[in-house]
């Protein structure tokens, strides 16, 4: 056998071993996407909530589900408020959301992690849409700057919508870190024909898991649901 030969197969053995890694990195992502799924429950708001945040509720339920079982479900609301001129802002997606605005609820059954990598315990929260500071300290924290942040039901009680300084100091009791628990949103690009539903995206953290969804934006039944998209398995590459 030649050396010309030996470099051959050597060639051959790499080329072949490079398919079967790609080939295996493929099979891995499809197995990933496929370990999380999302459907919609007949399930009405936890009673933990307050009566008039229960009452704006829907009555049914996103449903996640991951390797471990039922991740979180979500109650969204009947009809989310909107602005009537959003403003354009650099790398805000949903501009016709007005900061502090209540979104919904979401009940972990167990211990997760947010999007800056914080330990959240098990139980009821509310959501609220907010956009992160324009600063040093939150610079690359997202492409985008929306974001949904928890509260204690028992804090946060009223569908009005809350300024910054005191949606910030609700969330921030939910997390193990003194800084509020906060939930990426991303755009709506990539969505599944099929919602709810869950989708793998990569970012320069990692793998993130994706919950896209639609919502009533404005009055419900005045137009068609906008698509959103929720980073609920992932962090921020900055953490």
């Amino acid at each position: 056998m030649t050396i010309k030969d030996v470099n051959v197969r050597l060639l051959r053995s790499v080329g072949c071993a490079a398919v079967v890694a790609v080939a295996l990195f493929a099979c891995a992502s499809v197995a990933a996407a496929q370990s999380y799924s999302a459907v919609t429950v007949n399930q009405a708001p936890p009673t933990a909530l307050s009566a008039a945040i229960r009452a704006s509720l829907e009555s049914q339920a996103i449903q996640v589900k991951g390797p471990k079982g039922v991740l979180c479900e979500i109650w969204l609301r009947k009809d989310i408020p909107t602005v009537s001129a959003p403003p354009m802002e650099l790398g805000v997606v949903y501009s016709q959301l007005a900061p502090g605005t209540l979104v919904g609820a979401i009940r972990f059954p167990a211990e997760v992690t947010d999007y800056r990598d914080q330990h959240v315990k098990p139980g009821v929260y509310t959501l609220r849409y907010e956009l992160s500071p324009v600063d040093g300290d939150h610079q690359g924290v997202a492409p985008q700057r929306d974001f949904l942040l928890l509260s204690f039901p028992s804090a946060d009680t009223t569908t009005a919508t809350l300024g910054f300084k005191d949606l910030v100091e609700l969330s921030r009791k939910t997390t193990d870190r003194d800084h509020p628990s906060v939930w990426s949103l991303v755009p709506p690009d990539g969505a599944p024909a099929q919602l709810p539903a869950v989708a793998a995206q990569d970012n320069e953290g990692g793998s993130t898991q994706v919950l896209f969804f639609k919502a009533n934006l404005g009055v419900a039944g005045s137009a068609e649901p906008t698509t959103i998209g929720l980073v609920l398995v992932g962090v921020s590459s900055t953490v």
